[in-house]
């Protein structure tokens, strides 16, 4: 899918004729008098005004050095940032230098990130969440990435900027206007659907209601508990894992969410979200959901589950666990069926955030930034990550690999769907609540014990969020 910018042109086509008559006797009657407007004559276009000057032309960043943290790790993600890094530092023609620090998890990045910011031992570019970066522009450790986009000379033209899908373009900015970042890539928490088990089980079409998920999930727990074989007794439906994104999820495809529009206030108490919270603990408790202690790849690949959920990242995986077990299964994926019309999937993603230096060690960091995420080299990080790109130039470059990778292929083309998580600074600790209440709730006895567990999870989430006020 590629943006098209449309300009309208008006046409000013200007024509008059003045006919004026005059009488003579009445007897006779004198021809009209006819005046010619002399033609139009054409307007010369005025030559456009200059851009304006950038405020950045006297800053240089040649052969500034930046450190760069990211979570990539050694893995095969973390070897193609490094070959990423190399490549700009060796081709890039200010002389910058990128040095590139795992930092291991998003938390503990986001726990350093803190804890540099009290020592003043600061990185100069971070990959973060909005939650995350919000916090630290409260705190005024971030630059504003404003100027950087629109600048005239080191910006980003106006059709570059519309390259951006515009969900993810705007995510990063303030309800004041400040961009704390840029997107670099975004994943999507989506279902593995086991097809083949499903039509086995006599199912031709993927569930896209809440019933029709529900009947499917519990006929597979009902095959497996009837097989004969007490090793997949309680398994067969639906791996349930109470994470915040995984809910998340579910709020979405029932219409609701945590937040007012302004995010100025929670509430898990709204009969969208009620409703999402009380469908899992209805299959949980009736045995059509069931609980792993780890990742439940390879209870998916060995039928043990005929639906799970995951990250679009998660899906290699998967690929993996299939190999492994032998499976020959076809599998989707698919959006969480719920209640409303269309499709509803939870989109998210980290973004690159720029701390607060000098005019020269910023720009660099912006300029690396942007090589990061042309096109080009973004898709090189996308085969490897196997998150959606965060431009539809980059989707044109991908056509082989979503060939390849089907099941990311089906993701992608949820994008139009999505649905994005909280922004407030307070979302780091509440998501972490709303993963113990939804944990407490699966173990509750009636509904008052879950509207009671949502009540409280609301003053909870309330004290957090005016602690950061």
């Amino acid at each position: 899918m590629s943006k098209k910018v449309f300009a309208w042109v008006l046409m000013v086509a200007l024509a008059s004729s003045l006919v004026l008559g005059a009488c003579g006797p009445a007897e006779t009657e004198a021809p009209p008098e006819i005046h010619v407007v002399p033609p139009v004559q054409p307007i010369e276009p005025a030559e456009a005004p200059p851009p304006p000057p950038s405020p950045l032309v006297d800053v240089d960043p040649s052969g500034q050095t930046v450190v760069f943290w990211h979570v990539w790790g050694t893995g095969s993600a973390g070897d193609r940032m490094v070959e990423i890094v190399d490549e700009f530092n060796a081709t890039n023609e200010w002389g910058i230098t990128v040095e590139a620090l795992d930092q291991g998890s998003y938390r503990d990045a986001e726990d350093n990130m803190n804890a540099a910011i009290q020592t003043g031992d600061l990185p100069d570019m971070v990959v973060a969440y909005q939650n995350a970066a919000r916090n630290w522009e409260a705190l005024g450790t971030l630059a504003d990435l404003n100027p950087y986009v629109a600048d005239a000379v080191w910006g980003l033209t106006e059709e570059e900027q519309a390259d951006f899908y515009p969900a993810f373009f705007n995510q990063d900015l303030t309800p004041e206007g400040m961009r704390t970042g840029f997107p670099i890539m975004r994943s999507a928490q989506v279902l593995f659907y086991n097809k083949t088990w499903a039509e086995e089980l006599g199912f031709a079409d993927a569930p896209i209601t809440a019933e029709e998920f529900k009947e499917q999930v519990c006929a597979a727990a009902e095959f497996n508990n009837s097989d004969g074989n007490p090793d997949t007794d309680g398994t067969g439906g639906f791996v349930i894992w109470p994470g915040a994104s995984e809910n998340m999820g579910w709020v979405f495809a029932f219409g609701g969410n945590v937040i007012d529009e302004n995010e100025t206030a929670y509430d898990f108490t709204t009969p969208e979200v009620v409703e999402a919270v009380s469908f899992l603990k209805g299959i949980y408790d009736e045995g059509c959901a069931f609980r792993t202690e780890g990742y439940p790849n390879p209870q998916f690949a060995t039928r043990q589950a005929l639906v799970t959920m995951s990250s679009i990242a998660g899906t290699p995986y998967q690929v993996s666990a299939m190999e492994e077990a032998g499976s020959t299964d076809e599998w989707w994926t698919i959006a969480p069926p719920g209640t409303t019309a269309e499709p509803a999937v939870n989109l998210y993603g980290p973004s690159m955030s720029l701390v607060k230096s000098n005019p020269e060690k910023e720009l660099a960091s912006w300029l690396f930034t942007k090589y990061f995420t042309s096109p080009e080299v973004q898709a090189q990080w996308i085969e490897v990550a196997r998150y959606f790109p965060t431009r539809a130039s980059t989707v044109d470059l991908l056509t082989e690999y979503a060939a390849a990778n089907p099941q990311w292929g089906m993701a992608l083309a949820l994008l139009p769907y999505g649905h994005t998580e909280p922004r407030h600074p307070s979302w780091t600790t509440v998501r972490r609540d709303m993963q113990d209440t939804m944990d407490a709730i699966l173990q509750a006895g009636s509904a008052d014990e879950i509207t009671g567990l949502l009540e409280e999870l609301n003053i909870t989430a309330a004290e957090v969020m005016a602690e950061l006020e």
